[in-house]
């Protein structure tokens, strides 16, 4: 069985923790490690595998040797760097903004559209992480049911701004416990006990980047024709995303077949039972790999329409594991390989 060389780039932040645990549990064959971070991290070791790996800068020259990399470094970086990476024949799964609504780049979620990474140009780009699980949760539903229209909101963990938002939600907490002044700098407000209705930049049409991340990249990879609205909050957690999610079909259907189809579906788990307090929890749902939905019920307010609660691992699905998944496929499909 052939061996590959996997590159993780970003290898000392958050996500590339998270690609770095998962890489190592997974069934992936991997011959060489490389991880690549900036430059001021070079020589920090990594133990992986009961292997010291040394990170060395990321640098297109880098790459030479390197099967796939899994980039997970900024938007900035996957531009430097990942066309760079394509000529030393590397495939590049990329985690930033930099080439998910790029047309020649498939924008991939193995259990929604796998398929579309037959033809990929040397280039993948992993969705948004609040794409992602909602994808994943409404996939069974459109193939059975066909979706018309989603109204999503979200609650997003500040792990998806990065470390020092982390770090700042737990400042300020102790400083509120302390009396002490609450400090905002990751944020335009105060994150402790406080929830922010934006996340990203305000565009002139009132949304954020981040609502019209979720409505493009639906048309992308699930269907163009259904019509989708999104309001994207931050909250005070640390890890989970968790999303209401309204959903009208053009199809009639009872709620128990939804409930069966659900749990049946890959990479969802059901968890619906409120009688006994059972629902998805962020703090549950942290450090886990599965899209959890729940609180499922009949919208009655319009025809063929419901409600969902869904809540997924940002860091994890959101991110590193969907990317672990995709390298997966690559291998799977005989598809590590530039035009």
């Amino acid at each position: 069985m052939k061996k590959y060389t996997i590159a993780v780039v970003g290898a000392l932040g958050n996500v590339g923790t998270e690609i770095l645990d998962i890489l190592e549990k997974s069934e992936l064959t991997v011959g060489n490690l490389v991880l690549m971070d900036i430059a001021q991290n070079t020589g920090k070791i990594v133990r992986w595998r009961e292997t010291d790996c040394a990170v060395i800068e990321a640098k297109p020259e880098a790459f030479e040797g390197v099967d796939i990399a899994i980039m997970s470094a900024g938007a900035e970086a996957s531009l430097e760097l990942s066309p760079e990476a394509v000529k030393f024949g590397c495939v590049v799964i990329d985690n930033s903004t930099a080439f998910r609504m790029v047309p020649d780049h498939p924008l991939v979620i193995p259990e929604v559209n796998i398929d579309s990474l037959e033809n990929h140009q040397g280039i993948i780009a992993n969705p948004n992480c609040s794409t992602i699980q909602m994808l994943v949760a409404l996939k069974p539903i459109h193939d059975n049911y066909r979706i018309k229209r989603v109204i999503v909101s979200t609650y997003q963990a500040v792990s998806g701004s990065g470390q020092a938002a982390v770090d700042e939600l737990q400042k300020q907490t102790h400083a509120f416990a302390n009396g002490e002044e609450m400090l905002a700098e990751v944020y335009p407000h105060q994150i402790a006990f406080n929830i922010l209705p934006h996340i990203d930049l305000f565009l002139e049409n009132g949304y954020s980047k981040e609502e019209m991340k979720m409505i493009l990249e639906t048309a992308k990879i699930l269907d163009p024709q259904i019509k989708i609205t999104a309001t994207t909050v931050r909250v005070p957690v640390t890890t989970g995303h968790s999303e209401s999610l309204n959903i009208e079909t053009e199809k009639s259907f009872e709620i128990e077949e939804i409930k069966t189809l659900l749990a049946a579906s890959p990479g969802i788990e059901l968890e619906d039972d409120p009688e006994n307090n059972v629902y998805p929890l962020a703090l549950n749902a942290a450090g886990k790999d599965e899209v959890f939905v729940g609180r499922i019920r009949r919208d009655f307010s319009t025809d063929n329409a419901l409600n969902m609660w869904c809540v997924s691992d940002n860091l994890r699905k959101g991110a590193a594991l969907n990317t672990v998944q995709i390298a997966q496929e690559l291998v799977k499909r005989d598809l590590v390989r530039v035009p």
